[in-house]
């Protein structure tokens, strides 16, 4: 997940922010831009992407029955770590490193320590059916673990038992993942690989190296999964460094589409499916007259505690079926994910002056 999407600095010519835009960096320019809903929406389908595995349903979500490559919730997360790569990147640019650090700290970090401590200190105990909860060395692994992103895990004492699915927060996998690629965009700044030269030159050779290396299958899945994060977060920051040179376009879309099409089902549709995210997600992000979103972004909570909120309906109530679970978990992590943008998330975010000091005048009205 990523901070809210910034813009660019208002060009002499307000022409070109006002119509339809012509390309990337003309879409970005404006502050009327979809990303927020597009996040909000993913973070929906990670939730009833979830509910078939959650409720035991023998059926297929929508995605995965015709798109076929990935569920709901996978695509979801591509979609998610695209746009990521594309926002972390402008950010990265716009500011220092220390500024890009907190920014990042202060985003990822306060609600999920409240969501890991609500899990352990609360969810819990009212979950678990183990007298011996606070004892188990396991329960404070949860806690440790998840709260620095370490690593994860998705298992409490006795919590959930007897579901059919027995994981926690079985959505907590990707945060770790965002994080490292948080530090890896850092780092390749710091050693001066940041240009957009040479960017694009590390770019192209990690993605040739990296589509090889999936096209063989011999990843285990969790590698994979990280693989193919890291290859949207990259493709996000490769299409901000070339956001002059990438056209917004719908017949350029329909031909992608097109070759997703020509490549389904064969050795080559990942290649296919990937090109139809990546730049599918740039066209829908500037669609005019979608629900504009600006000052609230609820799609980090929601993700935060869709999973849960969805294990405790399934416990709730075990016949609701995937339909069942996913309308009324998705009511619930809505308020859970108001809560923490109203109370944690936009609190943290007004920190961030504090703790990197006033900037420059020069660069006071960047984002």
């Amino acid at each position: 997940m990523s901070a809210a999407p910034p813009a660019l600095p208002a060009t002499g010519d307000d022409a070109a922010t006002r119509g339809t835009p012509t390309t990337l960096a003309h879409g970005l320019a404006r502050r009327d831009n979809n990303f927020n809903l597009i996040r909000l929406i993913a973070a929906w389908l990670v939730i009833y992407g979830h509910s078939y595995a959650i409720t035991a349903d023998p059926g297929r979500d929508l995605i995965l029955r015709y798109v076929q490559i990935k569920f709901a919730g996978g695509v979801a997360v591509d979609v998610f770590f695209f746009v990521s790569g594309v926002l972390i990147a402008a950010s990265l640019a716009r500011h220092s490193l220390r500024e890009y650090l907190v920014a990042r700290v202060l985003r990822i970090y306060p609600a999920l320590l409240v969501c890991v401590a609500l899990t352990v200190f609360v969810l819990g105990p009212l979950a678990t059916v183990d007298a011996g909860y606070w004892r188990d060395p396991q329960t404070w692994r949860y806690l440790w673990v998840n709260a620095t992103l370490w690593s994860t895990e998705h298992m409490l004492p006795g919590v959930f038992a007897g579901l059919p699915n027995q994981g926690v927060n079985g959505s907590l996998w990707s945060l770790p993942i965002e994080v490292r690629l948080y530090l890896v965009l850092a780092l390749v700044s710091l050693v001066g690989l940041f240009r957009p030269e040479r960017f694009n030159a590390c770019f192209v050779v990690a993605m040739a190296v990296g589509f090889l290396v999936l096209g063989t299958g011999t990843l285990k899945p969790a590698d994979s999964n990280s693989a193919w994060c890291t290859a949207y977060f990259l493709t996000g920051a490769f299409c901000w460094h070339n956001r002059e040179r990438i056209p917004l376009s719908w017949p350029l879309l329909f031909a992608v589409l097109c070759v997703a099409a020509a490549t389904f089902g064969g050795p080559r549709y990942h290649v296919g499916y990937f090109l139809a995210v990546c730049y599918g997600v740039l066209m829908l992000a500037f669609v005019p007259r979608l629900p504009v979103i600006r000052h609230t972004d609820l799609s980090y909570g929601l993700y935060l505690y869709g999973w849960p909120t969805q294990q405790l309906v399934q416990l709730a109530w075990p016949t609701a079926g995937w339909g069942g679970n996913t309308a009324v978990a998705t009511v619930l992590a809505l308020l859970l994910a108001w809560a923490s943008w109203t109370w944690i998330e936009a609190p943290a975010l007004r920190l961030k002056h504090r703790l990197v000091g006033a900037r420059p005048a020069a660069r006071a009205a960047m984002p």
